[in-house]
């Protein structure tokens, strides 16, 4: 079995998430408290989550974007998302998460947008 971890990338004021092949409620927890770390300790004014090599997520992946959107959106932030595949695009929109965040195609355009 591969290791789910996910890897962070920052650019000025900008935090990259790239996500692991799964989303799902074993990893969801590490994500949550990673970025509570992350968030609390510099000045983030964006979340760009990079769906890129995900293939799989459930609900508590939505749990997760939806707790950062309000989180960026309560103190003035944005979160967009970058490289979805059409499953994991299917379930983002059952959840509304096309309805608050922007998806782009390149991580360039989604750190731009």
């Amino acid at each position: 079995m591969t290791q789910q971890t996910f890897m962070y990338e920052a650019k000025e004021q900008i935090l990259i998430i790239h996500l692991p092949r799964e989303l799902d409620h074993h990893n969801c927890r590490d994500l949550k408290y990673e970025t509570d770390l992350l968030l609390a300790e510099n000045y983030i004014t964006k979340v760009v989550f990079d769906f890129s090599r995900t293939e799989f997520m459930d609900s508590s992946g939505i749990g997760i974007l939806l707790n950062r959107y309000k989180q960026m959106a309560r103190s003035g932030g944005k979160v967009t998302l970058y490289g979805v595949n059409a499953q994991v695009g299917r379930v983002l929109a059952i959840g509304g998460i096309n309805r608050l965040m922007e998806h782009f195609d390149t991580k360039e355009a989604a750190v731009a947008g």
